[in-house]
């Protein structure tokens, strides 16, 4: 077997086979399949008790103020005074999820009491069908502040056990007896249209006070608001939640209560605006009057009774310039009148808008109510010191500045035109001299008058208006879809759930396996030494022992022990064929580190090879650490090889002894009392004499030596040994040593190696063929076992095996 010792160095290849690495996970498929099933099982039960969550959605339509306002069916329109400046849609979404807003809704449905019925398993809440009912005496006030975990159980009809986790309370009680508890007083109630004798049946039923703001802060993060539609007017409102009825109940509410707090600010404008029209109107009819009675006294005075016609090539001249100064002194009045308004009503309250376009005062005043109508809906749900208000009081303050700035520089500016007119008007007067005086003088009564009648049908028309917005306030939405919930659960989703149970369950064992094998640096198997068997030739494994089997050879032995060493005989007569035959084989037997059943093989391979009727003769050459004399029958006074290392006078005959335990007859050599000096004791003369005297008797000298990487013991005396058997063994040998017996061969410190895999556990590798486990141990040489499919097909045919 002349390959066997040519072993050159070879370029690395890649090792890797995937059909290898999937029998690593196939060989453990019981715990993959457990796990999966496991998997599922979890994910079935999480589907089976996780209450389900639904998602109820609403849609409404923000109505444009400037289309749908009635006061557009009045002459003027009335957009100009009553109409809101569009806070824009991001606007409307936030007053939605204010909470100011939410803590009314959940106020008013008290959602801050919940009712859970206690089941087997889980407890779901009883929204609308909770058997019993608590109704507090104690004001709303503090209930809003309280958290409290009630639980009450039935005892008979008309009692019940209360208990209280937190504070330790269990006391039993009547229905409708007043119970104090901590800071509260309250009643509980069976639910009304209940049959007579049902309460006592009733489970236990836990009652969940919670804080209104505590329940309004978690339906705002749950509240999801999305625009929709072309012009983005459309708000989709929907909430996920368990209890469909409780989130239905909780967006229709919203959106009215929404409605409402939009009406009622725009009657809030409208009802201030009316109050100042009302006021005016009483100042200027008063004005009115004290003109005409002017006019009257004048044409008494003057003996005049009609005017008109005398000065009426007058006004057709000048009525440009006359409608003019009408409209300048109009506005300046109004521009009192706005400033007298500001000037006296109290901080912070709405401004009528009078329709003056001359210098931006209708824009100031817009916006300055918009400030004041949001910094009133901050206030509802808070003080003065929210950083909100204060900064919406700094821009009204701001703004209020800024409005009698404008109105300062507005007056002055109509002033100005106004100088310049009645220059103009002077001017031209000038040429009429012979005009009497008294007609200039009639003729500014007579305008006075006109403008103060402009004025009150101007009034008495805005405060129509007034009233018809106040009755008429248009909603600030419009409902399009009430509040629905879908049939299927959005959480949780069953198949997906099942799916990743199942894939998870299948992933994890997997993964612990990978992790395993990764963290592994075992070696397991021959495939496991490919880097090594590049080398240095493999001539066998021998199998694992277990309990019950015995750990030496005997005389036609059919255990798979036995056979293992018969091939390593096999493949070591092939590996020592071509040597020299004048003389006996020497074979020493080695490993890496202890622990590695060196020994073991080497009784046992002396055995085999002296079951064929050749002499062995076994030394125990680990004079460090002996573990020959447990196979030996030999007395322990005898000498052995370290007598005869140090001992000149002690001869080969005294330290080989007879084994005869068994059928199997050998010579043996102990180790002999440990020396304080191995090493020296191994560099003289006498161990190579003995060898030489040996190899002349017997056909076979196996010495078990020292590890090689512990001890320097092996390598002393390694040039005496035709042949080095190496033994590397399974579940033990790291991998990463493997490279220590390739280092040896190419330093050449070891003659011949040769490995032998020691302890492999057959039982863990299902793909043995690539690795050469299908021996056939315990069914004969040349007998094939059959395999499981075709005894069951024999089976069926009738046919016999």
């Amino acid at each position: 077997m002349d390959e066997l010792n040519d072993f050159t160095e070879e370029r690395e290849e890649s090792t890797f086979d995937l059909k290898a690495e999937l029998f690593k996970y196939l060989t453990y498929w019981k715990w993959i399949f457990l796990g999966f099933l496991i998997g599922g099982l979890i994910a079935y039960l999480y589907n089976r008790y996780t209450i389900p969550k639904y998602n109820t959605e609403a849609t409404m339509m923000i109505v444009d103020d400037q289309e749908k306002n009635a006061m557009n069916a009045t002459p003027s329109g009335g957009g100009a005074i009553f109409s809101l400046e569009d806070d824009g849609i991001q606007n409307h979404i936030e007053k939605l999820k204010s909470k100011q807003l939410v803590e009314s809704v959940v106020d008013e449905l008290d959602h801050n009491i919940s009712y859970f019925i206690e089941g087997n398993v889980i407890t779901v809440e009883a929204y609308k069908s909770s058997p019993v009912l608590i109704e507090f005496i104690t004001p709303d006030s503090i209930i809003h502040f309280t958290s409290k975990n009630l639980k009450v159980t039935p005892t008979s009809d008309i009692a019940f056990k209360l208990e209280e986790e937190a504070s330790g309370y269990s006391e039993s009680h009547n229905i409708g007896e007043l119970i104090k508890l901590d800071n509260i007083q309250f009643t509980i109630l069976p639910k009304s249209g209940e049959e007579e004798g049902t309460f006592r049946k009733t489970s236990s039923v836990n009652i969940k006070i919670q804080p209104l703001r505590q329940v309004a802060a978690d339906y705002i993060s749950k509240l999801q608001i999305a625009q929709k539609g072309q012009a983005k007017d459309i708000l989709a409102l929907s909430l996920v939640q368990p209890t469909p009825e409780e989130s239905e109940d909780f967006l229709n509410k919203l959106m009215e209560r929404f409605n409402e707090e939009g009406v009622k600010d725009k009657q809030e404008v409208a009802e201030n605006t009316t109050q100042f029209i009302q006021d005016r109107l009483e100042m200027i009819t008063t004005e009115l009057d004290s003109v005409e009675v002017g006019i009257a006294e004048f044409k008494r005075e003057n003996r005049l009774m009609d005017i008109s016609s005398g000065a009426s090539e007058f006004q057709s001249k000048f009525s440009a310039a006359e409608q003019e100064i009408f409209t300048l002194e109009t506005e300046l009045s109004l521009l009192e009148s706005i400033e007298e308004v500001l000037r006296n009503q109290g901080n912070y309250e709405l401004l009528p808008e009078v329709g003056i376009s001359e210098g931006g005062v209708s824009g100031l005043i817009n916006s300055y109510n918009t400030l004041v109508m949001e910094r009133n809906m901050y206030l509802k749900a808070g003080t003065e010191k929210n950083p909100l208000v204060e900064t919406i009081t700094e821009q009204l303050d701001s703004l209020r500045e800024n409005l009698y700035e404008n109105i300062e520089s507005t007056r002055r500016s109509l002033n100005v035109r106004l100088r310049e007119l009645n220059q103009r008007e002077n001017v031209a007067q000038g040429q009429f001299s012979n005009f009497p005086g008294l007609e200039k003088g009639m003729r500014s009564i007579e305008r006075q008058q006109q403008i103060k009648e402009q004025l009150y049908l101007f009034l008495l028309q805005r405060r129509e208006e007034a009233a018809i917005s106040f009755a008429a306030t248009a909603s600030v939405a419009r409902v399009i879809d009430a509040a629905f919930t879908n049939n299927a659960p959005v959480d949780p989703k069953p198949w997906l759930i099942l799916v990743g149970g199942f894939i998870i369950g299948l992933i994890i064992p997997i993964l612990i396996i990978f992790l395993k094998n990764m963290l592994d640096t075992k070696v397991h198997h021959k495939g496991e030494l490919q880097s090594l068997t590049k080398h240095v030739p493999f001539i066998g494994e021998v199998p694992r022992i277990t309990g019950e089997q015995s750990e030496q050879i005997e005389l036609n032995d059919r255990s798979p022990l036995a056979e293992s060493f018969r091939i390593l005989r096999t493949n070591l007569a092939y590996l020592i064929q071509n040597k020299n035959k004048d003389r006996g084989e020497v074979i020493f037997i080695t490993s890496t580190i202890k622990g590695e059943g060196k020994t073991f093989i080497s009784y046992n391979m002396a055995r085999t090879l002296g079951s064929t009727g050749k002499k062995v003769l076994l030394i125990g050459a680990d004079i460090r650490n002996p573990k020959l004399h447990r196979y030996a029958d030999v007395a322990m006074g005898e000498k052995g090889l370290s007598d005869y290392l140090y001992d000149f006078e002690v001869t080969e005959n005294q330290i080989i002894s007879k084994d005869q335990s068994g059928s199997i007859k050998i010579d043996m050599a102990l180790s002999g009392p440990i020396p304080p000096n191995p090493a020296e004791l191994l560099m003289n003369d006498r161990m190579e004499q003995l060898i030489k005297y040996a190899s002349k008797i017997y056909d076979y000298v196996l010495v078990d030596t020292a590890p090689t990487m512990i001890v320097t013991d092996t390598l002393l005396i390694s040039p005496l040994a035709d042949t080095t058997l190496y033994v590397v063994r399974a579940d033990l040998t790291d991998k990463k040593m493997l490279d220590f017996p390739k280092e040896l061969k190419q330093q050449g410190k070891i003659k011949s190696p040769a490995i032998i895999l020691n302890d492999v556990d057959y039982s863990k590798f299902s793909y043995g063929a690539k690795y050469g486990y299908s021996y056939g141990y315990g069914y004969g040489y040349g007998v094939d076992r059959e395999s499981r499919w075709q005894r069951i097909k024999n089976r069926m045919t009738g046919k016999k095996s």
